[in-house]
C-alpha cells in the first residue's frame, strides 16, 4: 500500500497513514541516521505503528525525529529508539514498538507488512477491515 513519497518526506517530518486495517494509526518519518530496518539511499526512513505496546496510548504526535525517538508515552512514559527497530529505551512497555516494514519504488514509499503486534489485536489482520491498496483505472 502506497503510504507517502520520497521527495516529501524532509527533515523532521512526520507524516501519518492506516494500515493494515483501517483505524490502524501509523506514523512514516525520515531520522538522521541509519535505521534497522530502515529504507532509503541512506536507510534513514522508518515506519511504526503509533500506539505505546504498554496500554495502548499514543505516541504519534510524540516522534522526534532528529532524536530518533519517539514517545514518551503521555500514559507511563516510556521512550521507543527509532534507530533500533522501536525498542523499548525507558517506561512501562516490555514490548518493542510494531515497525512497518517498508519498500521504495520510483521514490513512492510502500507499506508491506509489520513486525510486532499492534496493541489491542490478537492478530494485525484480524477484527478489522482491511485497507485495499489503491488501483489504476
Amino acid at each position: 500500500m502506497l503510504v507517502g513519497s520520497v521527495g516529501d518526506l524532509g527533515d523532521g517530518t512526520v507524516e501519518t497513514f492506516e494500515y493494515p486495517l483501517e483505524g490502524t494509526r501509523n506514523f512514516l518519518t525520515r531520522i538522521e541516521g541509519a535505521a534497522w530496518g530502515g529504507v532509503g539511499s541512506d536507510g534513514d526512513i522508518v515506519a511504526y505503528n503509533g500506539l505505546c505496546t504498554h496500554m495502548g496510548c499514543s505516541v504519534e504526535g510524540l516522534v522526534t525525529p532528529e532524536q530518533e525517538m519517539a514517545g514518551p508515552c503521555s500514559c507511563h512514559y516510556t521512550t521507543f529508539d527509532l534507530s533500533k527497530g522501536g525498542m523499548v529505551v525507558s517506561g512501562a512497555a516490555t514490548t518493542d514498538l510494531p515497525q512497518v516494514r517498508l519498500e521504495i519504488e520510483d521514490g513512492d514509499i510502500y507499506a508491506t507488512g509489520i513486525d510486532g503486534l499492534v496493541y489491542g489485536y490478537r492478530n494485525n489482520l484480524r477484527d478489522g477491515t482491511p485497507i485495499e491498496a489503491a488501483t489504476e483505472e
